[in-house]
C-alpha cells in the first residue's frame, strides 16, 4: 500500500537537501495539512484527479515531490477560498494551501478535461482512498507537456518527465502509439514532429532496457 499522500509530501520536504539549511519543522504538520485538504474535497464534493508526481508514486518507485497536483474545473476553485492563488494562466494555477503548495492543471484546457474524464481510478494512500489518474493518463500529461519543455530548454524537467514515462512503461502495459494517436488532436503542428521524435526516443530506450532485462539463456543442462 502506497504511504499517506501527508507522509509523502513531508518526506519530500524532510530528505530535500536544499532545505536543511533552513527551517523544516513545518514538515512535520504536513500530514495533518493534507487531511484538512482531502477533507475540504470531500465535504464540499470537489470533482479532482490526483496527477502529478505523488499520483506516480502510486504505481511505481520514483522522486521526492513536495507538492500535490490536480485535475479540476476553475469554478471548484471557486469553491475552495482556502487556496490562496500565487500563480495563474489559462490552464494551470499555482496555489498554497496553509504551508502546502498545490499545482491545479484546469479541465478548460480539453486534454486536461479528458484525462479527468476517461482516465480517472480510485488508488489507496495510506487509509484513504483518493481520485487518481491512470497509468495512461500520466504518461498522456507528461507526453503533453515535453514539447513544450524542449522548447523552453526545460532539461531538468524534460529527464524527469521521460525518466517517469519510462518507468511506468516497463511495469504498465502502455500502448504509447494509441496514446500518440490521442494527442495529435491536442498538441500545435509545431510540436507534433517534437513529439514523434520524443516517442521514438523513448521506443528506443525501452527496448534496450527490455533487451537487458530479457533472463540469459542458461544453455544445455543449466551451464552458461
Amino acid at each position: 500500500m502506497t504511504l499517506a499522500i501527508g507522509e509523502i509530501v513531508r518526506n519530500g520536504v524532510v530528505f530535500d537537501m536544499k532545505n536543511w539549511n533552513g527551517d523544516i519543522a513545518n514538515g512535520d504538520s504536513l500530514p495533518q495539512v493534507v487531511d484538512r485538504l482531502f477533507d475540504l474535497l470531500d465535504q464540499r464534493q470537489i470533482s479532482y484527479l490526483l496527477v502529478g508526481g505523488v499520483a506516480l508514486l502510486s504505481y511505481v518507485d520514483g522522486r521526492n515531490t513536495q507538492d500535490v497536483d490536480f485535475i479540476l474545473a476553475r469554478q471548484s476553485l471557486r469553491e475552495l477560498p482556502e487556496l490562496v492563488v500565487a500563480e495563474e494562466d489559462k490552464n494551470f494555477v499555482r496555489t498554497a494551501f496553509e504551508q502546502l503548495q498545490i499545482d491545479l492543471l484546469l479541465t478548460q484546457n480539453p486534454l486536461f478535461k479528458l484525462v479527468l474524464e476517461n482516465y480517472s481510478t480510485k488508488r489507496q494512500f495510506g487509509d484513504r482512498t483518493i481520485y487518481c489518474a491512470t497509468v495512461e493518463g500520466l504518461v498522456l500529461l507528461k507526453l503533453y507537456g515535453l514539447p513544450s519543455l524542449y522548447s523552453q530548454g526545460q532539461f531538468d524537467k524534460v529527464s524527469i518527465y521521460e525518466s517517469d514515462i519510462t518507468l511506468l512503461m516497463l511495469r504498465y502495459p502502455v500502448d504509447i502509439d494509441a496514446l500518440e494517436t490521442i494527442l495529435k488532436r491536442y498538441i500545435l503542428a509545431t510540436d507534433l514532429v517534437e513529439l514523434e521524435q520524443i516517442v521514438d526516443d523513448i521506443q528506443a530506450r525501452m527496448a534496450r532496457f527490455q533487451q537487458r532485462q530479457a533472463p540469459l539463456d542458461p544453455g544445455p543442462e543449466g551451464e552458461p
